[in-house]
């Protein structure tokens, strides 16, 4: 795994973490025909590599190789496709449903950590199933704590005497000859109030509370203790729960002295640890957002900013450190981070709210019913919007454009470069009518000087033409737009021609006046990192059939397919947006050889 991933960059600490938990599993279980679902799945490559992929796993998220995260379509052994947080508990409910009206009686396992815990979607997995009957075992891997030696022995015992056999026989029999009734619900809540006592420091207290006959802590990393809990477990009924404690990174010094980078470290050298970090010839989107988010809150204290759990990934951490206490990490949970900043933004805060694109689909409802429909004026950043890369099509952003655009009084942006991004965030700032999104891609910008230049004038609705040209419009949302007016600027060059760029810089509203100009073309074309279906293609073939425009209009960006994981540029290629296909494509529409 070491090997590997210092050459294929991945989630490596986390995987360390779940070695012991996985060997056991799988040891003490008839997989496939059990089923073994993970939560969030970037834990899960010593799953793959002990399932049939050990030799795969050496092109582990490359273009054409395995995905980094659990996929059914990949493997028998993997149960249910992953790659957000939280879904564990409700899929093994599902398949423990299913097994019991099926009369199959395979046992049904979701691994979930204690970050992916703090999900709303979790604990309504866990309340549907504590007040079932399903057959259902849940193994919490609680890396967030080490094993307290103080309380080991009572730990221990309690374990042993909770998993054994003879105490579960007697258990069952005890409860089925004093049957329902008063005496057996005062007996039982006497063994409730008594174990919770003991437990309740652990957390046992809660899960029991839920329904679940809770079990631990163990030792997360003592395969042999795993197993004989396992084994006690396995043919136990109901909802179980059992805690286990583990480290994160754990066998491999670097990612267990610190987690937090060794999480997805990039490239490495797995002897030394030294991490290999490219030069960077700009500075990535999150950097940009992180350090104007700062420089407005400093200048305005209505500002605070909000994330779901991904304060380093998002450039956040800038602002913790500055201003703690207008910083809130809410944990992974982006409904509430939504609705909460809904209510900070009712009492007169600013909020900026920053989520993945592809993370922000689980608070749809949230963005719709608690922010546009109130019009709160909620700044959403969404990073990593379009493709991400390796993580695949559990992590692309293609989605947000068009399922926003339809939201009455949402105000759409996506930058070109850091620059525009600065920009659109002083803009957002004015703007009270309402929520605001802008959206930006994965990685670095154009290399364009931002930090010392005054914001643009960026009114709401406007875009800007980059280059004047001839028959085609280009029409372009976000950074695609640099690749079009280079092509352009190549064209004329070559040709004595080229088309007409636009920087969009908006989806919703439109500038009509960019569209109308547009129209006095041969033939548009759209550029966007997002669906062509409701996205900016979609919006202006609306717009020219509504005003009547007889125009031939061509898009480029995400078809009607999910993207398999591969390199970021490649994706881009896919989709037309890298400098070379849109060169080609405006030579095939301008007729030009």
């Amino acid at each position: 795994m070491i090997e590997c991933c210092s050459k294929n960059p991945g989630h490596l600490a986390s995987s360390l973490g779940a070695v012991e938990l996985i060997v056991a599993v799988h040891y003490v279980f008839d997989t496939p025909k059990d089923k073994f679902i993970f939560d969030v799945g970037h834990q899960a490559y010593a799953h793959k590599i002990i399932t049939g992929r050990r030799e795969a796993f050496k092109a582990n998220r490359t273009s054409g190789g395995i995905s980094g995260f659990p996929k059914m379509s990949e493997s028998p052994y993997d149960a249910f496709g992953v790659g957000h947080s939280s879904t564990s508990i409700s899929a093994a409910l599902g398949y423990a449903e299913a097994a019991r009206l099926k009369q199959t009686h395979e046992k049904v396992i979701a691994l979930i950590g204690d970050g992916a815990l703090t999900g709303g979607l979790a604990f309504e997995g866990m309340n549907n199933a504590g007040a079932s009957a399903a057959d259902l075992l849940v193994i919490l891997n609680d890396n967030n704590h080490s094993i307290d030696a103080n309380r080991g022995a009572l730990h221990e015992h309690l374990l042993t005497l909770t998993t054994s056999p003879f105490y579960n026989k007697i258990k069952g029999h005890v409860w089925e000859t004093i049957g329902e009734g008063r005496i057996r619900d005062g007996i039982q809540r006497m063994v409730h109030s008594t174990k919770s006592g003991l437990v309740k420091k652990s957390g046992g207290d809660l899960f029991e509370a839920l329904g679940f006959r809770y079990f631990g802590p163990v030792d997360g990393h003592d395969v042999e203790k795993l197993v004989e809990t396992f084994t006690k477990l396995r043919d136990l009924k109901g909802p179980r729960i059992i805690h286990c404690l583990t480290k994160k990174g754990k066998g491999y010094a670097p990612a267990e002295e610190d987690p937090t980078t060794w999480h997805a470290p990039g490239k490495f050298d797995p002897t030394t640890g030294e991490r290999i970090i490219s030069p960077r010839a700009a500075d990535r989107y999150q950097d940009v957002f992180g350090q104007v988010l700062v420089d407005i809150a400093k200048e305005d204290e209505r500002v605070v900013g909000i994330t779901p759990a991904m304060a380093s990934g998002c450039g956040m951490t800038l602002l913790q450190k500055e201003l703690p206490s207008r910083f809130f990490d809410v944990g992974i949970e982006e409904e509430h981070a939504v609705t909460f900043s809904a209510g900070l933004a009712a009492g007169g805060m600013k909020p900026f709210c920053n989520m993945y694109s592809t993370f922000s689909q689980r608070a749809y409802d949230q963005i719709i019913h608690d922010v546009a429909l109130q019009h709160l004026p909620v700044v959403f950043c969404f990073d990593r919007a379009g493709v991400v890369g390796e993580d695949g099509p559990t992590h692309h952003g293609m989605l947000d454009l068009a399922a926003y655009r339809s939201v009455p009084g949402m105000v759409i942006s996506a930058p070109s470069d850091e620059m525009e991004t600065k920009s659109l965030m002083h803009a957002a700032l004015a703007h009270d009518a309402g929520p605001y999104i802008i959206r930006y891609p994965r990685g670095m910008g154009e290399g364009v000087r931002w930090r010392d230049v005054e914001p643009y004038e960026t009114p709401v609705g406007k875009g800007r033409k980059l280059v004047d040209g001839k028959r085609v419009a280009v029409l372009a949302l976000g950074p695609a737009a640099h690749r079009a007016a280079e092509a352009a600027k190549d064209l004329a060059n070559e040709f004595g021609i080229c088309p007409s760029v636009y920087d969009m810089r908006f989806l919703k509203p439109l500038d009509e006046q960019i569209l109308e100009e547009a129209a006095e073309f041969d033939t548009i074309l759209t550029l966007e990192d997002g669906t062509l279906k409701g996205g900016l293609f979609g919006a202006v073939c609306e717009y020219m059939a509504e005003k009547g425009h007889l125009i031939h209009i061509e898009g480029c960006g995400s078809p009607d397919e999910f993207i398999a994981h591969g390199k970021q540029s490649d994706e881009r290629t896919l989709c037309g947006l890298d400098k070379d296909t849109i060169e080609r494509k405006l030579k095939n529409l301008m007729q030009i050889s």
